[in-house]
């Protein structure tokens, strides 16, 4: 890009914000894009600021400055920090009253800068100093104090622990000051509600931020002006918002209470004083309020968690805070009780871990009483058709509750809680609705009654099969899930079962013929869709009967098939024929829909089942089944074939006639999905792919390591792993890291197996070719692009590593600690020699992998 004109810049502006035609707004958003991320930007975005012609040249400019200093202020020369903090202070002061967004993006332009430019000490108390005695300067300033601590733990910015740890000491240095200026803003504007709001939001950072003296802050004025606010019923919406913001800052930065404890008191009696406020914003129908009040004594009862299980209904372990959780649970509006789920999952646990039965008897009714509301929360409404919703959001409340009675059944009682439930439904006559939540909230805990001579469960199951057919539809489907919670009762009364089980009980010669019949219903389904003449250009849609099939034969989590007859060596499988049967018209289905990701999915994963069902049974279909996915997989890269294919290789890796097609397969795969891998941006585009492949090539480690360390694709499979070990997506991270781990590992274990000398031999060459870049990959991502979670993973790869080769290893390992960088581009140590030594031996001298993982946490947060 060549550097454009002011005049161009804000023409392109214009076009975003005003061309009537998307497609030039498009065009514009494209060209700015770009700019942004060139280095005419910072000159650019200056020169709009100065111009001052609108708001949206300047909010452009505005944005621009910050996303640079943000993400590329390591190409600005150090001498020119200076003048770039100046030049903010100047443009934040001429633009105050033209936009409070252009404001906010430019406090936080200066507060990023703050935090990179090692150079200017004390900014909080230059800040202050230069502007705090000029009301008209107030509203940026503290816009700035407001973002300036929020920004401190931005992961954009990465300024490293080093850094980081010196700033927190800064502020909490002047954060006295602030909150006396705070004071002062609030005295000297009364009642003004949009200071009051910035004040509020500002304290509230600095809470979050943990620099705040309790002792100080216990004796504030603050403090009561905060719950005056929350308790006058005349309070506006959005400063009653930040007022309940703030509050919940200050009990969450408290939650070490014992450190605390003057603060901890004040919060504790302020918040007890707003029950009445709550009766009046419920009286009022201010659900708004009603929220902010939930969340208010949600935050206390978490803060004082420990307090209330180590010394119930004493002190600040006072009991009324679970009464206004209770109260909340109250509401008619289920948002409000679900507030509140994560204090009740918190203190399930404390009081499981305690396992104190006259304790726990203390808690037993507030537990009650939260399942008697969360039963009543759970009721479809009167009029709804249909089975009941899992994936809008009343549905996905349901699922927590579901989980929350799970986490806290045990205080109450499975089976008392159980026979309660039965019994409102067998004694009186509830409407269906609430027939059909009192079923759900049974099948949260079914599977927590013991199951053993439980004439309860069985008579339930009985009702249930017994269901008149003009049941409401969502009790019956209610019911079902009942019944699937309940599988243990069902083992024990086989004359409930479900068909595709009878007929696992069946003898093997009857099997096949009542499985065929079973499969026909469907098999002639998909023949009529087949021969039906396209509409529109588009076949029918056969996934309703691709799934019943793929129910027929599911391999399910357990590892339990449901068609799982007992086969003895030498008999044939009795569904190996009715596979057989069912492949063609399988076959033509995946060929009639190749294009269509969604149907393919579908006919992959009936194939999958089908293939686990009847294991080595099905060795007719590899070839056909192979070829045809190789095929398709040229034009349509779908992942599903790399998860078919790594079943097959599961199942028929460790058979030796079996593993040169397979390896021909992976080959024949690989070679499409580099492609698409190679092209800019293919890795974070196509996150299946990635974790289907390697899933695939982990299949091979584990049934045919020497098969794949022989072959060519090898190396290419090696290289694509270490380019996909900074991809930031949990599964497909996952995937790689386990690949490379058990490629490894594999020339590790010796399992007495002929091949370990020939393997550990093709690993030592693979990773004498492909090691240090491996090694200085997994440390530059994990400082520099994977989240904290994937760690645990990359240790594992660098154990296996060490333990295949310890002083390669430590040779590898220093070369990659010399290339990492020692300063921001702010003149911030980001790494001292010293950390970079003790890291080096705390790895190289570990015993065990969660020694590598502990030393791994703590360096890259020297980076983050």
């Amino acid at each position: 890009m060549e550097k454009p004109t002011v005049a161009l810049v804000y023409q392109a502006v214009q076009a975003l914000y005003h061309d009537p035609d998307p497609a030039g707004k498009e065009r514009a958003s494209v060209w700015l894009g770009e700019l942004q991320r060139s280095m005419y930007a910072w000159e650019l975005a200056d020169q709009l600021l100065q111009l001052k012609q609108d708001v949206e040249s300047c909010y452009f400019a505005a944005q621009t400055m910050k996303m640079k200093i943000q993400m590329s202020f390591f190409e600005l020369p150090p001498e020119t920090h200076i003048a770039l903090r100046d030049s903010l202070l100047s443009h934040i002061q001429s633009l105050k009253d033209l936009s409070p967004i252009i404001v906010t993006q430019l406090a936080l332009a200066i507060a990023d800068l703050a935090l990179q430019m090692a150079s200017w000490k004390g900014c909080v108390h230059t800040l202050i100093e230069k502007y705090s005695n000029d009301v008209s300067s107030m509203t940026f300033l503290i816009e700035i104090l407001t973002v300036l601590p929020e920004e401190v733990h931005s992961r954009s910015l990465r300024i490293g622990a080093n850094r980081r740890t010196e700033i927190i000491e800064d502020l909490a240095y002047y954060s006295s000051t602030v909150v006396t200026l705070l004071m002062t803003c609030v005295e000297k504007s009364g009642s003004n509600e949009k200071m009051l709001i910035k004040v509020f939001r500002c304290l509230g950072s600095w809470f979050n931020l943990g620099v705040l003296d309790s002792n100080f802050m216990a004796n504030n004025q603050l403090l009561m002006v905060l719950f005056q606010v929350l308790q006058r019923d005349e309070t506006s919406t959005n400063l009653h918002e930040a007022a309940s913001d703030c509050v919940c800052s200050a009990l969450y930065a408290i939650e070490n209470v014992d450190t605390h404890m003057p603060l901890a008191l004040q919060l504790f009696q302020g918040v007890l004083t707003l029950e009445t406020a709550y009766h009046m914003a419920v009286a009022r129908e201010d659900l708004d309020k009603v929220l902010n009040y939930c969340r208010i004594f949600t935050e206390l009862c978490e803060t004082f968690l420990e307090t209330t299980v180590r010394s119930p209904g004493q002190g600040m372990g006072d009991l009324r805070t679970l009464e206004l959780l209770l109260i909340c649970a109250g509401h008619p509006q289920y948002e409000v009780v679900e507030i509140s789920f994560n204090f009740w999952y918190r203190l399930g646990e404390n009081l499981y871990k305690t396992n104190d039965p006259a304790l726990h008897g203390i808690f037993r009714p507030y537990i009650q009483r939260l399942l008697h509301g969360l039963a009543r929360h759970c009721q479809l409404d009167p009029d709804h058709e249909g089975i009941p919703e899992d994936t809008d959001d009343f549905g996905e409340f349901r699922m927590r509750v579901s989980d929350l009675v799970k986490d806290v059944i045990f205080l109450v009682g499975s089976m008392e809680c159980f026979s309660q439930l039965y019994s409102t439904l067998k004694e009186g006559n509830p409407p269906w609705e609430v027939t059909e939540a009192v079923l759900f909230i049974m099948a949260a805990i079914a599977k927590s009654v013991d199951p053993e001579n439980n004439p309860t469960l069985t008579e339930v199951l009985e009702q249930v099969v017994l269901l008149p057919e003009t049941v409401h539809i969502a009790v019956r489907y209610t019911s079902i899930e009942l019944v699937g919670e309940m599988s243990e009762v069902v083992d024990r009364n086989p004359r409930f079962l479900g068909t595709a089980l009878v007929l696992a009980r069946l003898p093997l010669e009857k099997i096949a013929e009542c499985l065929s019949d079973l499969c026909a219903v469907q098999v002639m389904a998909l023949k009529k869709l087949l021969s039906q003449d396209p509409r529109n250009g588009k076949a029918a849609d056969p996934t309703v009967w691709l799934d019943r099939l793929a129910v027929i034969f599911r391999y399910d989590d357990l590892g339990w098939l449901h068609t799982n007859p007992i086969v003895e060596n030498g008999q044939t499988h009795p569904c190996q024929k009715v596979i057989q049967e069912i492949w063609p018209v399988l076959s033509e289905t995946l060929n009639t829909h190749q294009a269509d990701n969604r149907i393919v999915e579908r006919c992959c994963r009936c194939l999958r089942f089908a293939v686990r069902c009847v294991g080595k049974g099905s060795a007719s279909l590899l070839q056909p089944l192979v070829t045809q996915m190789v095929s398709v997989y040229q034009v349509y890269p779908h992942s599903c074939f790399l998860y078919l294919g790594s079943i097959l290789v599961d199942e028929y890796g460790m058979e030796e006639g079996c593993r040169q097609g397979l390896l021909d397969m992976l080959q024949a795969l690989c070679m499409p999905t580099f492609q698409l891998l190679e092209q800019t941006n293919g890795l974070r585009n196509h996150p299946d792919t990635v974790d289907d492949l390697f899933r695939l090539a982990t299949r091979f480690v584990q049934r045919s390591p020497i098969t794949l360390l022989s072959s060519g694709i090898i190396v290419h499979i090696i290289q694509c792993a270490i380019a996909a070990t900074t991809l930031d997506h949990r599964d497909a991270n996952c995937s790689v890291m386990k690949f490379v781990r058990d490629l490894i590992h594999t020339g590790v274990s010796n399992d007495h197996e002929d091949d370990f000398e020939l393997r550990k031999q093709l690993i030592g060459q693979a990773m004498g070719q492909h090691g240090q870049q491996l090694v200085t990959q997994l440390m530059h991502t994990c400082c520099f692009c994977l989240p904290p979670y994937t760690l645990p993973d990359v240790a594992e790869v660098l154990w296996e590593i060490m333990v295949f080769d310890r002083p390669t290893f430590c040779r590898w390992l220093e070369n990659a600690l010399k290339g990492l960088p020692k300063e921001t581009s702010g003149g911030a140590v980001t790494v001292t020699h010293k950390q970079l030594t003790d890291f080096h031996k705390q790895v190289t001298s570990a015993e065990e992998c969660k020694q590598v993982c502990w030393a791994i946490r703590e360096f890259t947060r020297l980076f983050r």
